[in-house]
């Protein structure tokens, strides 16, 4: 049996409060394979607390434990719709290998990361597959940080960060490369990189949303601000985007290309910690703008490849001491 007590900690936020001064909530998403929505419902309540219950047939709601609602479902919505005995139910069996059984949370503090990992610590020993079972296996891990306030000061920053220091958080998390590629995680594009690095940035919140819908509309990037921006003009997004799949909210919507849920010692706690650095970085003006001036420079060199950036950005967090994060 796997030790628990020697799981990472998850780091506050540099800014743990909204606006408003109430702590700053994270919901949890996260995908994997190898145990029907059952069993982890069952491992869920024997490791968090509370009961289970099956509201329709495959969708399970974990409720009573201390934390919140957590649901645990197939992650198919032509899936769900079959039926679950007969033919239904064995077409849903085979599907399993590459569709995901998912848990979602409901808005968690940040230190009960901490009691999440103990029960990614029971999913692994019972089984739960993540990525590495496969180059179709499409699992992710999802954080939905609540935004400090949806002003441009507070938003502008972070979207920055995380477009500079994408390449970096990739290879520092050892994203297979495979998971780089595929487009269901796609980086920023480099057209929306230089805007937001330029020496005359979006300076406003409508200029920062109409850049992205611009140039990053769509769903599959490591950071989807497309919720985040419907919360605050949903119509001008509706006018660019299919809002189907795009549920308005106040949070960031960080989504990484891989889950390790099968890989010994892996935790949501040390892949919070790098959402983390993305916003100590967005707090730190005079970084920013060196990471900034850094990327144009870059984009002015004869060959500017991602990998050659991610070192850059190495060096100047190692200068500025946060490469510990």
């Amino acid at each position: 049996m796997s030790r628990t007590s020697d799981l990472d900690t998850p780091r506050l936020l540099p800014r743990p409060e909204t606006a408003e001064g109430k702590p700053r909530r994270v919901g949890v998403e996260i995908e994997f394979s190898g145990l029907t929505e059952a069993q982890v419902a069952r491992i869920l309540v024997k490791q968090l607390g509370g009961s289970a219950h099956e509201d329709r047939r495959g969708h399970w709601t974990v409720s009573g434990g201390g934390m919140g609602d957590f649901e645990v479902y197939l992650d198919s919505q032509p899936l769900e719709r079959l039926d679950h005995d007969g033919v239904g139910g064995q077409i849903r069996d085979l599907a399993r290998a590459v569709v995901p059984v998912e848990i979602v949370s409901d808005p968690l503090e940040v230190s009960q990361i901490s009691e999440f990992d103990r029960a990614i610590v029971a999913l692994r020993e019972a089984g739960a597959e993540g990525t590495g079972t496969g180059v179709l296996s499409a699992f992710g891990v999802h954080f939905n940080p609540e935004a400090v306030s949806l002003g441009y000061a507070d938003v502008m920053p972070v979207v920055t960060a995380h477009a500079l220091l994408e390449d970096y958080l990739k290879r520092a998390a050892g994203t297979d490369f495979t998971r780089r590629v595929m487009t269901w995680v796609a980086p920023y594009p480099r057209a929306l990189v230089d805007r937001l690095a330029a020496e005359s940035p979006p300076a406003t919140m409508t200029e920062l949303i109409d850049t992205y819908l611009a140039l990053a509309p769509s769903r599959n990037h490591g950071l989807d601000m497309l919720c985040l921006f419907a919360q605050i003009d949903k119509a001008r997004v509706a006018a660019a985007v299919d809002m189907e799949l795009v549920s308005p909210r106040p949070t960031f919507h960080w989504r990484l290309p891989d889950c390790r849920i099968d890989e010994p010692g892996w935790t949501l706690a040390q892949e919070w910690n790098r959402w983390v650095l993305v916003e100590t970085v967005a707090g730190d003006a005079d970084l920013l703008q060196r990471l900034c001036a850094a990327w144009r420079d870059h984009r002015e060199s004869i060959t500017s490849i991602r990998m050659d950036w991610s070192f850059r950005v190495e060096r100047l967090l190692q200068g500025a001491g946060l490469c510990d994060l």
